[in-house]
């Protein structure tokens, strides 16, 4: 289990961080960013599994710039709170808030994120935006077929599955071919595949984007 942490933006703003420890020296850092749900259990075991895995981790509370201790769960009441929060919180002031745990578990070393829906668009942008990152893995980020006039700083991975409603095929190939040098994968899954509290949970691809995530972590957090 890991802790929350108060943590202050560049801009003034203070938040909680929910961090996750390693056993033993760390592989490095990693910033897991959340989905339209909040900080919830399903963001702060993703924390701890890469924890697991050797690296120090930390999952910022993006919703805290609207109210404090924002978690939701996967029902359709809790769909329509979670866009409306994403929509009134917007893409740029996160990345203060994604800055500020970069910094933090940057004492581990090199530094990573992965992201999850608007977590996974994100990670797209802070790997354009925020310097500092070594590598970024997206997970079904639906905002980023928009966002291609941006140039990556780090190394990107994109996870998409083929049956996401949030972003058709059309737009997973026109990601695919702006972005000649990171990886697009597909899945045989919808938006959200790797959560284990939702109905589109793929456990077989959430293991293989699992797998390849922690290879691009091996590969560029070293």
């Amino acid at each position: 289990m890991g802790m929350l942490l108060k943590t202050i933006a560049s801009d003034g703003h203070e938040f909680d961080t929910y961090i996750a420890q390693p056993n033993g020296a760390p592989l490095g850092g990693l910033v897991i960013i959340q989905e339209i749900f909040g900080l919830n259990n399903h963001i702060k075991s993703i924390a701890d599994r890469y924890a697991r895995e050797g690296y120090l981790a930390a999952a910022p509370a993006l919703f805290d710039r609207i109210d404090k201790g924002i978690e939701l769960n996967y029902e359709s009441i809790d769909i329509e709170k979670g866009r409306n929060l994403k929509n009134a919180t917007g893409d740029e002031l996160p990345l203060n808030d994604i800055e500020a745990a970069r910094s933090i578990v940057s004492a581990a070393g090199k530094v990573g994120m992965v992201g999850f829906c608007w977590g996974g668009t994100l990670a797209w942008l802070a790997a354009c935006k925020v310097p500092g990152f070594a590598c970024a893995s997206s997970y079904y980020g639906g905002g980023i077929g928009g966002l291609m006039s941006f140039t990556a700083k780090c190394p990107v991975i994109f996870h998409f599955g083929r049956k996401d409603h949030a972003t058709p095929l059309e737009k997973v190939e026109m990601i695919r071919i702006a972005q000649p040098d990171n990886h697009v994968y597909l899945y045989p899954a919808g938006n959200g595949f790797n959560c284990d509290q939702r109905r589109d949970f793929e456990p077989t691809s959430s293991k293989i984007a699992e797998e390849r995530t922690l290879e691009l972590l091996r590969k560029y957090l070293a």
